[in-house]
């Protein structure tokens, strides 16, 4: 017999979680994106241009972050809870992985219908002169996924803000063994 379905938290509880969730999402990509232009501006400064992605930076990190939440709200990704954790974890970051690319080409076509560019030059924008940049960006984002998805599925396996809780508290709280006890 299966175990009946969890109650969902109330609604405030809810936002207040996603809330959360997309603010912790939104700086883990702000700090990786704003490495990765860093890194540019440096290699541009190096040829004597001078570039500042400081605020690039910040809007592509919570507009990936909200991309990642409607996935998620979508269930792009799910995976049998049965296989070893590394399975979930490359399945969801692909998966992730190809919805952010998408959205964001999405999102480039609908920045160049605005400056009123054609179809074909906002695509050539993307991934003309610029395809070795944009596969490593793409690349580098998957980099970025694999770390955020193994610690959910993690997460998820231990149940739930367990470990959160170890990160962030007494990492052997949740140990068998009584506080003073030696560690095996």
């Amino acid at each position: 017999m299966k175990p009946a379905p969890a109650a969902k938290p109330p609604w405030r509880r809810r936002l207040l979680d996603e809330a959360k969730e997309i603010g912790v999402l939104t700086g883990y990509l702000f700090v990786t994106i704003a490495a990765v232009n860093v890194m540019k501006a440096a290699v541009l400064h190096d040829h004597g241009i001078h570039a500042a992605y400081w605020g690039v930076a910040i809007v592509k990190a919570a507009l990936l972050a909200k991309f990642v939440m409607l996935g998620k709200a979508l269930k792009v990704g799910e995976h049998k809870a049965t296989d070893p954790l590394i399975w979930p974890t490359l399945h969801k970051a692909f998966a992730f992985l190809v919805l952010l690319v998408v959205l964001t080409g999405l999102e480039e076509l609908v920045k160049g219908w605005i400056e009123d560019r054609s179809f074909t030059e906002s695509l050539a924008r993307m991934t003309g002169h610029r395809l070795t940049e944009t596969l490593a960006d793409i690349l580098l984002l998957l980099l970025v996924l694999i770390p955020y998805f193994a610690f959910q599925v993690l997460a998820e396996a231990l149940g739930e803000k367990r470990l959160v809780r170890m990160f962030l508290s007494d990492r052997h709280a949740f140990d068998d063994k009584k506080p003073g006890e030696p560690r095996a």
